[in-house]
């Protein structure tokens, strides 16, 4: 089950954080097709945010075509957003991990890693998000 987290200080709709962290869950494979979305009164208690929030992130997702709200039981993945390349993530998780803990030992913040993460994405994909 995805644990969400809610950074007030973003400037990001907490509805759009929970959405976003929703997919990520599901692009990493840690939510499959079949698996419940905590409850919106669970989310409340544990964010302590407004139960309209939870419900917006649940419909948006549901807009979406990834989950499916079955009523008096839960929410439920529907789709998943893995991609079979996933499967090594394992491994990736490991470098990716190397390479963070390369950068704060150099003195570098999360923005710092943020930026340079973001402009290497940048350099490889074009505006569609798809490789040149």
């Amino acid at each position: 089950m995805v644990a969400y987290r809610i950074d007030r200080r973003s400037g990001i709709p907490a509805y759009v954080q929970l959405v976003l962290q929703t997919k990520q869950a599901l692009r990493r494979g840690e939510l499959t097709v079949g698996d419940q979305l905590p409850t919106a009164k669970d989310v409340v208690e544990t964010l302590t945010i407004n139960p309209n929030t939870v419900l917006k992130a649940y419909r948006e997702l549901e807009r979406e075509g990834l989950v499916a709200p079955q009523p008096g039981v839960g929410t439920f993945v529907v789709a998943s957003l893995a991609k079979p390349g996933m499967a090594e993530k394992t491994a990736l998780q490991r470098e990716l991990n190397r390479w963070l803990d390369h950068g704060i030992s150099a003195g570098l913040d999360r923005g710092d890693l943020e930026a340079l993460v973001v402009s290497a994405l940048d350099s490889r994909y074009d505006n569609e998000g798809e490789q040149p």
